[in-house]
């Protein structure tokens, strides 16, 4: 799920730190992906005309090792140089989140059955694609294809993005590419978006810097982890009431999450004890005796008139008394913003700053030369591929490895701190009317005859 509504708050609040370009920008980058979102991608993505999975004679499926080879390619051709990052054991506060994808799996399965009864073809599909489920099977396929490739490959001890972000802060890549914000919310300084998309997609890379964002909405990386977990992660219940703009008003002016959570359990409190009053309110005025205009008329007790010949107490009649005013309603109104009873927070936070993951100095990451003849027998023999394509794409392969890779200009150029002035002139100034001068860069030029 990632962070809900954080890319929308980034937009129109931290635009700066946002910007879209292709692919072939990144050249001579190297990245660290989050493989596991990417096999969830490829299996949902990658489909036959008629909305199936790819699968091969004997019906295995085929779509992730499809989406892992042809996009791991573009990539290489672009210059970057991908490794892929896997999931380990998630942390316990997940297991709530994962219990709910199951039962919505469940659900589209059920849904999908009655579908083939009574709805379409697009309602099946969309249905079938709910239930899309990563497997061991899954992760072993494409860990082994990717070491045939000469892709590293990285099982994480915990989360893939939390490991993904801890290469980008080692300097071991230029940034995490993954789909799920809470990769920033793990500290990545920079967040690729949209890099194993289709290219028929023509969805330009999103890259995201993280001090930029932290600048332009005022906070630190502390305070960042809190609104990222009130406005939703896979880590706890969402909040119901609280979207994006309400979670940052709302830790702008109450400082931190532990304050922003007993100021809205008091204002949960507060709804509590109104609308119960309303409650009982109500129910008093149902139990109330509802007088009728008739009661004097049928022997309530009224005075007599002349007219029914009975004695009159008086000899003027008397005015009606007026009806006592009661007080006003109140009605019972909408819960507003809701905190689950069970909501451990800090525990959550404690999750991203201090993740599960292996140091990155202790990794290294080894590009190899693929393994033509491997990735035949995987994807030909066992897997149904084209040969050809296969082959034609093991040779991209070595050859962008092999060859020796154009540097960045950006590696060349650094920023220099502005040398003192010295006899009064700034140095580097240009002598005018000489014979020669110095560019800002120092190189000679010809002086103007």
């Amino acid at each position: 799920m990632g962070i809900k509504g954080l890319t929308g708050l980034l937009s129109e609040h931290a635009p700066r730190a946002m910007r879209d370009h292709e692919m072939k920008t990144l050249f001579g980058r190297k990245v660290a992906i989050d493989a596991s979102m990417s096999i969830y991608q490829f299996l949902i993505a990658v489909r036959q005309q008629d909305g199936q999975m790819l699968m091969n004679e004997s019906g295995d499926v085929t779509s992730h090792l499809m989406g892992f080879f042809y996009r791991t390619i573009r990539m290489v051709e672009h210059g970057i140089k991908p490794c892929y990052i896997f999931d380990g054991k998630p942390p316990d506060l997940k297991s709530r989140t994962l219990a709910k994808r199951f039962e919505r799996r469940e659900e589209a399965k059920a849904g999908e059955e009655e579908a083939k009864e009574t709805g379409t073809a697009e309602d099946i599909d969309r249905l079938a694609r709910r239930q899309v489920r990563v497997t061991k099977e899954h992760n072993d396929e494409c860990k082994k294809l990717l070491a045939l490739m000469g892709i590293p490959v990285v099982t994480a001890p915990g989360e893939a993005e939390a490991q993904c972000a801890e290469l980008a802060r080692a300097g071991k890549v230029y940034a995490a590419g993954s789909e799920d914000m809470d990769t920033l919310t793990f500290n990545s300084p920079i967040l690729l978006r949209h890099l194993t998309f289709s290219e028929a997609k023509k969805m330009p890379i999103s890259e995201i810097h993280l001090q930029t964002a932290l600048e332009d909405l005022k906070m630190t990386m502390d305070q960042f982890i809190e609104l990222c977990i009130l406005l939703g992660c896979d880590y706890l219940e969402p909040c119901k009431g609280i979207g994006p703009k309400t979670a940052l008003k709302l830790l702008r002016e109450h400082g931190g999450l532990g304050n922003v959570v007993d100021f809205v359990r008091g204002k949960m409190a507060e709804k509590a004890h109104d609308n119960a009053e309303a409650i009982a309110q109500q129910s008093e005025s149902e139990d109330e005796p509802i007088h009728s205009d008739r009661e004097s008329e049928e022997g309530g007790g009224g005075d007599w008139g002349e007219e029914s010949g009975g004695p009159s107490s008086s000899p003027m009649k008397k005015k009606p008394a007026a009806p006592a005013k009661s007080p006003k309603k109140k009605k019972v109104t909408s819960a507003g913003m809701q905190i689950p009873e069970f909501w451990p927070w800090e525990e959550a936070k404690k999750v991203f700053l201090k993740p599960d993951v292996v140091k990155g100095e202790d990794l290294e990451l080894d590009w190899k030369v693929p393994d033509t003849d491997g990735l035949v027998d995987f994807l030909c023999r066992d897997k149904g591929f084209n040969e050809d394509r296969v082959r034609a794409g093991a040779a991209k392969l070595a050859k962008m490895i092999t060859a020796k890779q154009q540097g960045r200009l950006d590696g060349f150029f650094t920023v220099k701190p502005k040398e003192p002035e010295a006899n009064g002139k700034k140095a580097g100034d240009k002598r005018k009317g000489g014979a020669v001068e110095k560019d800002k860069g120092g190189a000679k030029k010809k002086g103007k005859k």
